[in-house]
């Protein structure tokens, strides 16, 4: 094998830059034509990715540089989607670690890192966004150094080479004070630090299958890296499981490498490259696509358990069917079926009756996405409550715990404490990290967390920031205590009035504004004590020929308070539902009449 070729993950916590330096990177090494109209985080591909500013799917790109081909693999920084980084790792030689100036390592940072250490990578280190005002490379080094010790890194891995950057605007360098030019000094360091693949000759086919995903051409793609020998087009393979189990035999019939952002049709593949094939309908995520001669599966990291589950039902309520086409159980049993093939950190589960659906993932965020995904595609559902998966050890019920790490300003510091020990959380950690900010950490079961968001922002005036990772499943802690305030309930159905809000603006905090449409059992608002109250926000202003000073003055309403999907889904109690369809989100109680409910209440009490 003559060519050259380098393959390397870029990894980081979320929002340290890694896309767009990726961006700069394809750029500057003649991947566009000069006046080619090209997008920002051109490898956040998928609406939501561009929206949110977030990686979602791990995806490889591909540049030429010095008459090497190196393959980059971008990855995602929330913890939500941690899966498909510890498998993407499996497909490189080496590793770009990407830190904050300012943020220095964050949770995500150490768990990402963790995984590479263990697999034997020698990472190079970028400290970006060293043109922030508060920005302090010096300290940052300091704390990635004691990050690798920490981690248990070998004296050939601490021995990292350290670069500047700034991923925005294109350039790097090897000290603070050198010239500000452009990142080739990045890609002489991949060719000059990360070893080429290892290729063991003579042996035959076999690569492990990485990523998985749908194309409307090609149907199933899988990606991974071939490990050893070469293949062709309309070669036979077979596909084995972790336990050495063969799940399918097929045909290679379409052979694709990265060529940028693109997918390129080869004729052969060799030891080491990077590859997509289309063919196979069964094998998945963690599987050996290998000639039919080999017996023996490659090693993988099997497939993280889901930590959270939603129930996913049909729409009933009284607006069902008004703004969504994809409203019947099947469809929807399709749709989940058809990601749960696709997105191996997705569950799926059907009840007895076909009509109820739990999907288990990694955290609240991704499940939110496919909820959103689904929303754009014309569903209608309603969602329960996230709830979170138990499981049992030696007839003890377990539960995930998660450790979390907080970044506030000292003077919130006590009240997030405080609100962190009502859900159990157990404090390991509390330093101060230079400017007035405290850094936190807490190992918190993952059930207080649900809907703790939302209030943790509104605790430190939108100022904190708060990270979480799975830790491990550790005994059950007993009752935590739930949400909030009751709700407020709408009585009637129809057009909400502002006269009626206005009157009703002193019971609690509204959801809904004027020409809202609403209907009976709908939450309206949060109250302000602790039970529900049933309001009627309908109750027009009885018109007289009389005018009395007072009673005439102008309706001034306080701003509704808007939530986001994720929001809404941890928002809701047990015995409430979330209503998504394409043009809304609506809360509303499981039982929308109020004799159901009190009926329901009584039994469960």
């Amino acid at each position: 094998m003559s060519k050259k070729l380098r393959n390397i993950a870029i990894i980081a916590h979320v929002d340290h830059g890694k896309t767009t330096l990726i961006d700069s990177i394809m750029k500057q090494s003649g991947m566009f034509r000069e006046n080619q109209a090209v997008d920002e985080r051109v490898m956040d591909s998928g609406d939501l990715e561009k929206e949110r500013g977030i990686t979602i799917l791990a995806k490889p790109t591909s540049i030429q540089w010095e008459g090497t081909r190196i393959n980059i693999i971008d990855t995602p920084g929330h913890a939500d989607f941690g899966g498909e980084v510890e498998r993407v790792l499996h497909m490189a030689d080496g590793v770009i670690l990407l830190t904050d100036a300012a943020e220095g390592p964050m949770p995500q940072t150490k768990f990402v890192l963790g995984k590479a250490l263990a697999q034997g990578l020698r990472p190079i280190v970028i400290i970006n966004k060293v043109d922030r005002p508060d920005g302090r490379p010096e300290e940052v080094i300091d704390e990635v150094f004691d990050l690798f010790v920490s981690l248990d890194a070998t004296d050939e891995q601490l021995d990292f080479p350290v670069l500047y950057a700034s991923g925005r605007d294109g350039w790097c360098t090897r000290e603070l004070d050198d010239p500000r030019e452009n990142l080739h000094p990045l890609l002489d360091l991949v060719l000059e630090h990360v070893p080429e693949p290892t290729v063991e000759e003579g042996k035959p086919f076999a690569m492990l299958a990485t990523l998985l995903d749908s194309d409307p051409f090609l149907g199933r793609c899988l990606t991974g890296r071939v490990l050893h020998g070469s293949a062709k087009v309309n070669d036979t393979v077979k596909a084995m499981n972790l336990d050495g189990k063969q799940v399918e035999a097929g045909r290679l019939t379409k052979l694709l490498m990265f060529d940028g952002t693109d997918r390129v049709p080869v004729t052969e593949v060799h030891a080491g490259d990077i590859i997509c094939i289309a063919g196979l309908t069964e094998a998945s995520v963690s599987d050996t696509i290998c000639n039919p001669s080999v017996t023996e599966p490659l090693k993988s990291t099997p497939i993280d358990p889901p930590t959270m589950s939603v129930t996913i039902t049909v729409n009933d309520s009284p607006f069902a069917g008004r703004e969504g086409k994809k409203v019947t159980s099947t469809m929807i049993r399709e749709r989940l079926l058809a990601e749960a093939e696709v997105n191996v950190a997705i569950t799926f589960e059907e009840s007895d009756s076909k009509d109820a659906f739990e999907i288990g993932g990694r955290g609240e965020l991704q499940l939110g996405v496919l909820i959103e995904q689904m929303r754009r595609e014309g569903f209608e559902l309603t969602v329960s409550r996230p709830q979170v998966v138990l499981s049992e050890e030696n007839g003890q019920k377990m539960e995930p715990i998660e450790e979390v790490i907080i970044d506030v300003d000292e003077e919130y510091s006590s009240s997030v404490v405080d609100a962190m020990n009502r859900r159990k959380a157990d404090m390991t950690d509390m330093r101060s990290s230079g400017a007035g900010k405290t850094r936190i950490t807490f190992l918190a079961p993952s059930r207080g967390l649900i809907g703790y968001q939302s209030r943790f922002l509104t605790q430190t005036r939108g100022t904190g920031v708060m990270n979480r990772l799975f830790h491990s499943y550790a005994p059950y802690k007993g009752e935590i205590e739930q949400r909030r305030n009751g709700a407020l309930i709408s009585t009637e159905t129809g057009t909400a009035v502002a006269f009626a809000i206005f009157n009703l603006q002193d019971r609690g905090v509204m959801f809904i504004e004027h020409q809202t449409p609403v209907y009976q059992g709908m939450i309206v608002g949060e109250h302000n004590r602790d039970n529900d109250l049933e309001i009627n926000v309908l109750k027009g202003k009885k018109l007289t020929n009389m005018r009395a000073s007072g009673s005439d003055d102008a309706v001034i309403l306080t701003p509704a308070k808007k939530m986001s999907l994720e929001d809404m889904m941890a928002y809701i109690n047990d015995d409430e539902l979330l209503e998504v369809t394409p043009e809304s989100l609506r809360l509303r109680k499981k039982f929308l009449c109020p004799h159901e409910r009190k009926k329901a209440s009584r039994a469960a009490g």
